[in-house]
């Protein structure tokens, strides 16, 4: 028998409200958008008429009438903060927006309205790209020992934090953040809107050191960096037996032998492969570290880290699986990239922590389906 689809619905539309349409669109099987609240009337409309979903003028309504198993916030940082608390005094489960709070200070509050709720997970999805689920996956087998040191230069602020505590698997303790930042300039490459002319821009780098105790994490990104193709996207992970660079793994295999194998990715559609253009799976050492579970929808891999996302917060709502990325976690991230403004503003090194859900942290769970048994 075929589980039902989850039901959603959103709150707010925005840019990224975009990709949770067009994934439940591409798997109609498995998510099913039952409703979007918007106050704009012209947006509502051309959101029926483009996704042929159901719209709201207000939140209770919504509650009443679509009665969503989960309720997607997609709202600026500034109003995200009330929206999330007004959805968990509703008594429904909320997947919400990144960040969850604009300040240090609104997360405090946040957390105080509504941290013990249990039903507040956060769209992170970054720790759940193939890419980094792979790695992620190599690393909780212990084949490289103990991550001890990452940099990243991938994606911005909280989202970059993410990405190294995922890897890292950093506890709760005071973080201490160095910084700096300055301007320089770099050709421009194409926004949400496409390519413009290529022209030579000031454009901000920020460099950050950020010391977790037992390890530390690098963080470096250049303002525009997600869709320029002069600035690709990195991570390295130092470990006690070995080094991940990317797609590049050395580590020891016994003794004082040390190998280097990659991470490969099989993609569908290529080289006359008829199944159409799709990730596959990617291996290590011959064994699957990471399946698609969306293989057949041709999505994105931002757009198969957000369906996951999705997908467990359903699970966790419906009590069959664990919580995804906790409330706990997002305002760990929101607050170290928010010390690392603070320091790269010429103030000095910046302590960040520990806070009240610091002993509520729980980093990403594994959504990986394929276990690694390499030795």
């Amino acid at each position: 028998m075929s589980q039902a689809p989850l039901r959603f619905a959103m709150v707010g539309r925005g840019w990224r409200g975009d990709h949770y349409l067009r994934i439940a669109d591409s798997l109609p099987d498995s998510f099913e958008c039952c409703g979007v609240v918007t106050r704009n009337e012209p947006a509502a409309r051309a959101l029926e008429a483009q996704w042929n979903v159901a719209t709201y003028r207000d939140i209770d309504d919504m509650l009443t009438r679509a009665k969503p198993d989960v309720v997607v916030t997609s709202v600026p940082p500034s109003v995200n903060a009330s929206v999330l608390t007004h959805l968990v005094r509703s008594g429904v489960h909320v997947l919400a927006e990144t960040p969850p709070a604009a300040s240090v200070e609104d997360l405090r509050g946040l957390w105080s309205d509504v941290g013990s709720s249990n039903r507040v997970q956060v769209a992170e999805q970054h720790p759940f790209l193939p890419r980094i689920a792979a790695i992620r996956e190599i690393l909780r087998f212990g084949q490289l020992g103990v991550a001890t040191s990452a940099s990243v230069s991938w994606t911005h602020d909280y989202h970059a934090v993410a990405i190294l505590r995922s890897v890292l698997g950093t506890d709760a303790g005071p973080v201490r953040v160095h910084a700096v930042s300055h301007e320089g300039q770099l050709m421009s490459g194409p926004d949400r809107e496409g390519w413009a002319e290529s022209i030579e821009t000031q454009t901000r780098h920020t460099s950050a050191l950020i010391d977790f105790g037992e390890t530390t994490g690098t963080y470096d990104f250049t303002d525009g960096q997600w869709f320029n193709p002069l600035r690709p996207r990195s991570l390295v992970v130092r470990a006690s037996r070995g080094i991940v660079t990317d797609g590049s793994v050395v580590r020891n295999v016994g003794g004082t032998d040390v190998a280097r194998s990659t991470i490969a990715r099989r993609n569908l559609g290529e080289d006359g492969n008829l199944e159409g253009f799709d990730l596959d799976t990617m291996t290590f050492e011959g064994t699957v570290v990471y399946r698609n579970p969306f293989r057949g929808a041709r999505l994105s891999d931002e757009e198969v880290a957000i369906a996951s996302c999705l997908k467990a917060t359903g699970q966790w709502a419906g009590g069959e699986g664990p919580a995804p990325y906790p409330l706990a976690d997002a305002c760990e991230d929101q607050a170290i990239a928010l010390a690392m403004h603070e320091a790269a503003s010429g103030r000095g090194p910046v302590l960040s922590g520990p806070e009240a859900w610091s002993s509520s942290l729980q980093g990403p769970a594994r959504l990986v389906d394929a276990p690694f048994d390499g030795q």
